[in-house]
């Protein structure tokens, strides 16, 4: 069923496309039809990761529901976690249109979308409207207009204003959207940013009596040298995990292919890849420290392999929009552990 809403999709411009989609879904979600998209419910055994207790190891990663408008009815498709965002803290339009892109051969996405947002106070409002039963997490970042020197700000008043209504919190520093952004992924920068969210989270589950785990997303795109300063930083300032990866900016896999020449990032099959040795290597320097695994998972297999290369949790982004809600359910079989994971 799903591939014939698809087909009927794609001839869509992309951002229109998944407006649509998302409307429909909660449409669906409100008329208890839920049935309609398949048998997503899996019986799965539950896992604990970064002190939280998952109902199973696949996640939706942050992207898809920038505002957290359409919590209830992605949750309800099966998802162990979703998570929201990336979120700002003032409203933000995002780069000009056309900003998305299908690549179908090799079942990619390029974006451009420049953390389009109605602000972390919408986002937070909805999140508490929510009555989504999974882990939430919520995926932050800074606006266009602050100076790179001053984003730890935007990501502090983030994390105060989220920290009530996520049970988890994700800093995206790997972006290729917002200029100046990768660059907080090393050295003093790195080290800057983690150290005042790591102190600021602390003082803030101490206050609010509940442990909040903060999470760092980083980008593919890195040597081995950079890799492992980032594992040391993330390591010294005691960060509660580790998201890898986000989209990548290499063309490698999809040169020549129609619209491969944009600008942007790239997600879906030719990121698997990468990712994964990102993850595999990830695992290497940091043994104890739990890695969410994201990029290319569009099978059960490939959400398998992602966890044998060392992730505790894996999310879906591109590999759902062009498999649909069955991707979910396939997965969660996938990944069943056989016992409890690292904590």
């Amino acid at each position: 069923m799903y591939a014939l809403v698809r087909s009927l999709l794609f001839r869509l411009e992309p951002e229109t496309a998944h407006r649509l989609t998302l409307t429909a879904l909660d449409s669906v979600h409100r008329a208890r039809l839920s049935g309609l998209l398949g048998d997503t419910y899996v019986a799965s055994t539950a896992v604990d990761v970064m002190g939280l207790t998952f109902p199973n190891r696949v996640g939706l990663a942050a992207g898809l529901d920038k505002n957290a408008d359409h919590l209830d009815a992605l949750g309800a498709l099966g998802f162990g976690f979703v998570e929201v965002g990336t979120v700002t803290p003032k409203p933000q339009l995002g780069n000009p249109k056309p900003r998305l892109f299908r690549l179908t051969g090799p079942q990619a996405i390029i974006n451009r979308m420049g953390f389009n947002n109605a602000g972390v106070d919408h986002l937070v409002a909805n999140v508490r409207r929510s009555r989504y039963n999974g882990v939430i997490g919520i995926n932050i970042g800074k606006n266009l207009t602050t100076p790179v020197e001053r984003a730890v700000d935007d990501y502090v008043t983030c994390l105060r204003k989220a920290h009530e209504a996520a049970h988890y919190i994700t800093v995206n520093i790997s972006s290729p959207n917002t200029p100046g952004l990768r660059s907080l992924q090393f050295g003093d920068h790195l080290d800057t940013l983690l150290s005042a969210l790591k102190a600021e989270v602390t003082r803030l589950d101490a206050e609010h009596g509940r442990r909040v785990p903060l999470a760092v997303k980083i980008a593919p795109d890195m040597t081995l040298d950079e890799m492992a300063l980032v594992a040391n930083t993330l390591q010294t300032n005691d960060i509660d995990g580790v998201i890898a990866t986000n989209t990548t900016v290499s063309r490698e896999h999809v040169t020549g292919m129609p619209h491969a020449h944009e600008a942007g990032g790239l997600s879906g099959a030719p990121l698997f890849a990468s990712s994964t040795a990102v993850v595999r290597e990830l695992r290497r320097l940091l043994p104890s420290i739990p890695i969410i695994g994201a990029g290319g998972i569009d099978s059960g297999v490939r959400a398998s392999e992602k966890c044998q290369a060392g992730a505790d949790l894996v999310q879906l982004y591109t590999g759902f929009i062009y498999r649909g809600p069955e991707l979910i359910g396939e997965c969660v079989r996938a990944t069943q552990p056989e016992g409890r994971v690292r904590q």
